[in-house]
C-alpha cells in the first residue's frame, strides 16, 4: 500500500514473481480487492463485485513487472460504490476499469 485515503481512494503496487504471465482478468481483481480496501468502513465487513461496467486492456504484464494499482470513488449510493481504477507499469496502462462494489455481507 502506497496510499491510501479512506472513502476516496487508493494506491498498492505489487510486482509479478509468478513462474507464468498473470491472466487480464487478474488485474480487474486486483482493482476490486484495492476498492476493498478504500471501501470497507468496518473490519471483517466483507464485499463483492457487483459489477464490471467497462474494462479496457493493452498489453499483457510480464515477469518482474512492477505494477501500480489505482482505485478510487466516484460516487457511492447506500452500500453500492463506482470505482474507476487503473493497473499500469512504468509509462504504460495496462487496465483501465469501471466497476461496482457492494460492502458489507450479502
Amino acid at each position: 500500500m502506497v496510499e491510501l485515503e479512506p472513502g476516496v481512494r487508493a494506491v498498492a503496487q505489487t510486482t509479478i514473481s509468478a513462474s507464468r504471465a498473470l491472466p487480464q482478468v487478474l488485474l480487474v481483481e486486483s482493482v476490486a480487492q484495492l476498492a476493498g480496501i478504500v471501501t470497507i468502513q468496518q473490519e471483517g465487513g466483507g464485499g463483492f463485485l457487483a459489477a464490471i461496467d467497462q474494462a479496457e486492456f493493452s498489453r499483457l504484464p510480464q515477469i518482474g513487472d512492477l505494477l501500480t494499482v489505482t482505485a478510487r470513488v466516484i460516487k457511492s449510493f447506500g452500500r453500492l460504490f463506482l470505482i474507476e481504477g487503473e493497473v499500469s507499469c512504468d509509462e504504460h496502462q495496462l487496465l483501465r476499469v469501471r466497476l461496482t462494489l457492494g460492502a458489507g455481507q450479502l
